[in-house]
């Protein structure tokens, strides 16, 4: 059992995006029911305080992550490769503006922010509601876990960008 959670462990460790516990079976090769029970023991290990990392269950499925009370310290290590470039621009344009209509976002960077939009809500980082024709997005709590500061702080950052950097996606 030891070589099996080990196996998992690294399949978690090495993913860029979180696993569903399908995926880790066919992996692995373990039942849903053993691998439910390694899961557990995974979880329950590294939510000890000799631990850095926490297993979590994001909407896509489950993935290492940094703990809160690190993140201030490591985030700038990190390029956020899960974010494709263009999904980091309509992040950037929603923590700058929000609350942002998908239509205005679309404007700025075409059909391809539809994509982005999909893909940050699935990862959490954004909610959108309906409001008339269009939807109204806002970033999440998921958003300032993510990048390890406040709304404020990236907004405060976001503003000395130039905003041609941000919105320079092609159309």
């Amino acid at each position: 059992m030891n070589e099996k959670k080990a196996l998992i462990e690294a399949a978690l460790f090495v993913s860029e995006n979180p696993l569903t516990l399908d995926k880790i079976s066919k992996i692995s090769g373990i039942s849903m029911k053993d691998l439910r029970e390694i899961i557990d023991e995974i979880k329950r290990e590294f939510d000890t305080d000799s631990h850095g990392m926490e297993l979590s269950l994001t909407p896509e499925g489950y993935q290492f992550q940094v703990k809160d009370k690190f993140l201030d310290k490591v985030s700038s290590l990190t390029s956020y490769s899960d974010i494709s470039k263009g999904g980091l621009r309509t992040l950037s344009i929603v923590a700058l503006r929000q609350p942002i209509t998908q239509s205005e976002i679309i404007k700025i960077q075409g059909n391809k922010a539809y994509n982005y939009i999909k893909s940050l809500e699935k990862k959490g980082l954004i909610r959108t509601e309906k409001a008339g024709r269009t939807r109204l997005v806002n970033t999440t709590k998921e958003f300032e876990r993510y990048f390890g500061k406040s709304v404020k702080e990236i907004q405060e950052k976001l503003k000395t960008t130039p905003i041609s950097d941000i919105e320079s996606e092609e159309k």
